[in-house]
């Protein structure tokens, strides 16, 4: 049996998330239905954590065991002639046999991406969030109240309900904030994210970048555990998985 590593990129617009879902596609089954065709081995692919509905990625990252022959490195150019054009698998490597694309990573980088204009865009309307406040987003404010979050918190009060997790200590290492003409993108660095946190995250600095949330008050509402005195969850389209650390 050899382990073999994949990078997978997809657009998450039809697609009901990663995890394979009763009735509903999932980027999970379809490369597994890529795999049985391929290799004629029903697989079990782990990947290194769920996205939602919606949610984009640029470097997911999966394994799965398998006895074919097919070099490692050719697996990519195999795999994607099965594929719909919406999954795309970037690179492949054969791994450790203890290599687990979840419990091997040591974190996450994800993006968010807002569009801070006056009207929506078509093109853009998949992957990034429309922002529809008349006055443009303060960039100053946004570096300023994400400094906030930089560190190990409790973020319980920025992961959705239904989360059953217990531990809901995590480290964000950076959130850097960029832009390009009315596009502006917040990327995060952690060692891990709940349910739903950088969606919260995301809305809960546009809310201090427009001053409905006042910055000086972030250490309270971090401190608080109050889901209540957080932003809003901003959609799903504006999120992307960029990088699984290891």
């Amino acid at each position: 049996m050899r382990n073999i590593k994949l990078t997978i990129e997809y657009d998450g617009t039809n697609y009901k998330g990663w995890q394979i879902q009763p009735n509903a596609p999932s980027v999970q089954e379809e490369i597994q239905k890529g795999i049985l065709k391929l290799t004629g081995e029903a697989v079990e692919l782990n990947g290194s954590g769920r996205t939602d509905a919606g949610v984009h990625a640029r470097g997911q990252v999966a394994n799965f065991f398998t006895v074919s022959s097919i070099p490692a490195e050719k697996f990519p150019l195999a795999l994607n002639s099965l594929l719909p054009m919406d999954i795309t698998i970037k690179g492949s490597e054969e791994a450790a046999d203890d290599f687990h694309a979840r419990y091997s990573a040591t974190g996450k980088i994800y993006s968010y991406t807002l569009l801070n204009s006056r009207f929506p865009s078509a093109i853009l309307r998949n992957f990034a969030y429309h922002v529809t406040y008349c006055e443009k987003l303060d960039i100053d404010k946004l570096n300023k109240a994400s400094s906030y979050f930089i560190g190990t918190h409790d973020f319980c009060g920025f992961m959705a309900a239904g989360s059953h997790v217990k531990d809901t200590v995590r480290t964000i290492y950076d959130i850097n904030v960029s832009t390009d003409g009315e596009l502006i993108k917040l990327t995060y660095q952690g060692n891990g994210f709940l349910y739903n946190m950088i969606r919260i995250l995301t809305g809960t600095l546009l809310y201090a970048s427009i001053g409905r949330i006042p910055i000086e008050e972030l250490p309270e509402i971090i401190k608080s555990k109050n889901r209540v005195r957080a932003g809003i969850t901003v959609p799903a389209c504006g999120l992307s998985l960029e990088k699984v650390l290891y």
